[in-house]
């Protein structure tokens, strides 16, 4: 597994996606998106520049082995490949295979010693759409305490069910956790600036309407409808919360699969949070 702070950031931006883009479209806006040249990708593939650009311009069909092999200079998520691959008129090579699917028995099991090896601070596993698809009991406790009841749909170390608490909603809602958010407006644009990146790399819908949906929120600065893409993130970003009168300052750490050959491993997320100073230990013990 990798461990990274939340304010990792992604090395490209994206350019303007056409309806239905060929392979040679797709294969350009990955090359733009990482800041390379038509050379600097044929170098580190160990072909020549001009098969580059005849597979851009439509002049040159790739095989699987090479359409992978550009994938993984590119580094391109597994999801993005499926879709290269059938834009070259080729087959699927990664499966998607459902969290609660018997096959994903050993991954749900390392789910839970991870968030259960994280008691008593919250924890949780969270997927592409930053969905809630597990956590520890608490963060359960966290947001009934938050909320005024319990969440709905959240049990411990249980894969939820459709449709799911999403993170980025909880933070944007003003019937969420954004209350208790003293420093708010830093946090939600620094998610946003995270949500942002995740749907210009994608070219996801779904991701498109759910920052639709975020910037609809009451009290969502209008400035924010412009994603600054070049933009560089702080290290780490510590949120303050007031919880019932008492400060809390939390910082949180992001881990995902190592290597993974599943798209639905690739794009899942456990998130770890952690008292800022020695003064927010406090929330700890009081959830215990």
């Amino acid at each position: 597994m990798t461990t990274k702070g939340r304010a990792e950031e992604p090395r490209g931006g994206q350019e303007e996606a056409t309806a239905t883009p060929s392979f040679g479209d797709l294969l350009r806006h990955w090359r733009v998106s990482r800041h390379l040249s038509q050379l600097d990708l044929a170098l580190e593939a160990e072909v020549s520049a001009r098969h580059v650009s005849f597979l851009e311009t439509g002049r040159a069909r790739p095989s699987r082995a090479m359409l992978l092999t550009l994938a993984t200079v590119l580094d391109v998520p597994l999801r993005e490949r499926n879709v290269l691959l059938q834009a070259a008129g080729l087959a699927p090579v990664y499966r998607e295979t459902s969290l609660d699917d018997p096959r994903m028995s050993h991954v749900r099991a390392a789910l839970e010693l991870l968030l259960t090896q994280h008691e008593p601070r919250s924890a949780l596993a969270f997927d592409r759409h930053w969905d809630i698809v597990m956590v520890n009991a608490s963060y359960v406790r966290f947001l009934t305490a938050v909320l005024g009841r319990a969440p709905a749909g959240l049990l411990p170390l249980t894969v939820t069910r459709p449709p799911r608490l999403n993170l980025l909603e909880l933070v944007f809602d003003p019937q969420g956790v954004r209350p208790v958010i003293v420093n708010w407006e830093p946090i939600a644009k620094a998610l946003l600036h995270e949500a942002y990146h995740s749907a210009a790399w994608a070219c996801d819908p779904v991701m498109r309407a759910r920052l639709a949906k975020l910037l609809a929120y009451p009290g969502v600065p209008t400035r924010w409808r412009e994603p600054d893409l070049d933009s560089s993130n702080v290290l780490i970003l510590p949120f303050e919360l007031n919880l019932h009168g008492r400060i809390a300052r939390m910082f949180s750490t992001v881990t995902t699969l190592g290597r993974p050959q599943d798209v639905t491993l690739q794009e899942l997320s456990i998130e770890a949070l952690f008292p800022a100073d020695a003064e927010s230990e406090w929330v700890n013990v009081a959830r215990q």
